[in-house]
């Protein structure tokens, strides 16, 4: 296997090359991260799954949850929006309601690569009437960077493994209809399209699709 090399250098200097041929792919990873790089070249590395921790949120990461939710949605919807109506709605989500979510009892799953917080699914008992499944994903947000490199995959798939441990078959999510990465990230799951909906979401009237997988959710 070619040796791997990482740009740490200062921002306004030259990038430094360093051979990292001698470190577990773990710590190459944690360096990489920490260089003001790293967010450039992500999306250009495929991570191994032995960085990837998937964890419940704690009350420690309502900092991190909201600034995942935010350059998620800034990412998802705009255009889709008004810009106006997006910052308002992003601007919601706040640290405290995150804290709030958690002491309310929100069921919320973060995924983790070399330690940063890079998405989160927020999940639980079906909310939808005539889907004939009991679990439901209400939301599954990654940063732009983190996105189709499967680490949304493996978020989904463990929270599927989740719902099933508590005896929750078959799995629901709703999409904006509009959104179409995320149509296609649940479809290449398996998803089947079931019904649409309709929801009010910044002064307009967005249509939203329904896939579900029925069956239990292993």
């Amino acid at each position: 296997m070619p040796a791997l090399f990482i740009c740490i250098g200062p921002i306004k200097g030259p990038p430094v090359l360093r051979d990292t041929s001698h470190l577990s792919f773990f710590g190459a990873a944690r360096i990489f991260a920490s260089s003001p790089f790293s967010r450039l070249l992500y999306p250009l590395i495929r991570m191994s799954t032995d960085l990837i921790d998937l964890r419940a949120a704690r009350p420690a990461d309502c900092e991190a949850l909201a600034g995942i939710h935010s350059e998620a949605w800034l990412g998802a919807y705009r255009g889709v929006l008004h810009g106006v109506d997006l910052q308002k709605m992003v601007s919601r989500r706040g640290t405290g309601w995150w804290r709030g979510a958690l002491e309310r009892g929100v069921e919320i799953k973060i995924v983790s690569v070399a330690d940063v917080p890079a998405g989160y699914a927020t999940f639980g008992r079906c909310r939808l009437r005539d889907t004939g499944v009991e679990g439901e994903i209400y939301e599954l947000y990654l940063k732009p960077e983190y996105q189709g490199l499967g680490f949304g995959k493996a978020l989904f798939a463990s929270v599927r493994k989740t719902l099933a441990s508590r005896s929750l078959h078959g799995l629901a999510v709703q999409v904006l209809s509009d959104n179409e990465p995320a149509r296609n990230f649940y479809r290449a799951l398996g998803g089947r399209l079931t019904a649409k909906s309709w929801y009010k979401m910044g002064g307009r009237r967005m249509e939203l699709s329904i896939y579900t997988w029925p069956g239990t959710n292993t």
